[in-house]
């Protein structure tokens, strides 16, 4: 019996392209495909999570939402990998900062994940996991970013479990000083999950908010203006 389409996607066995960008979303998705991929074509709409298939400079690219939050993400990267032969899956996402170094905008590239989630606790080690991103993917969104004139941050990044976070800002500042970049909610379970099948996976985060300060851009521009982040990853798929 054929493992697609699945409860989730509603893809055929060779709707989705080797490479994946994943927003967390689906209008995102739709802005990235409408905006930068030729001849795409809607391939999945189940609960509005949207993924596209098309071609950036000639290139087979897919798009493809992931939703907030580890659950999500575990469910949709999980099936992409080990069900549509996707290959390398770039998260395109935002994220708070928390080196108060950075700036709205600010682009950074997660290295490593580290989390409050329990979702490592299913591939039996019995310690902390902290996966980290393809380092070829890693070393050619640097070499994209360097040509790009974007000042990449990379570093390790804080996948949280929890958005209204009451233990903010302490949790932030001990964060900091162990040089964390920024806090978002799904890269954790991506690197994971690329871990586990062989896969290849890179978080690309825009810095849209500032948990300690309250500074933060409207959802508007999440959706439409984070265009750097965007062509790096089209870059490198």
């Amino acid at each position: 019996m054929s493992q697609v389409p699945t409860a989730h996607n509603a893809a055929g066995k060779h709707d989705f392209a080797p490479t994946v960008l994943m927003p967390g979303d689906p209008l995102r998705a739709q802005f990235i495909a409408r905006t930068f991929l030729e001849n795409a074509r809607l391939v999945n709409d189940v609960r509005g999570i949207q993924g596209y298939t098309g071609t950036y400079r000639g290139k087979p690219v897919s798009v493809m939402a992931s939703g907030m939050g580890m659950p999500t993400m575990g469910i949709y990267s999980y099936e992409l990998f080990n069900f549509y032969g996707v290959e390398r899956i770039l998260r395109v996402g935002s994220a708070g900062m928390i080196s108060q170094k950075l700036r709205l905008r600010d682009v950074v590239a997660g290295m490593s994940a580290y989390s409050n989630s329990n979702y490592g606790a299913q591939f039996g080690f019995a310690g902390n996991l902290a996966p980290c991103a393809d380092f070829g993917l890693l070393t050619a969104a640097s070499k994209a970013a360097e040509q790009r004139g974007v000042p990449m941050k990379v570093g390790p990044i804080f996948s949280s479990d929890v958005f209204y976070d009451e233990s903010v800002p302490t949790a932030g500042e001990t964060l900091e000083k162990l040089g964390v970049l920024a806090v978002e909610m799904e890269a954790y379970a991506l690197y994971l999950n690329a871990a586990r099948a062989g896969k290849q996976a890179l978080a690309l985060l825009t810095i849209s908010d500032n948990p300690k300060t309250g500074e933060a851009l409207s959802s508007q521009d999440r959706q439409t203006t984070f265009t750097q982040m965007m062509e790096i990853a089209l870059e490198i798929a």
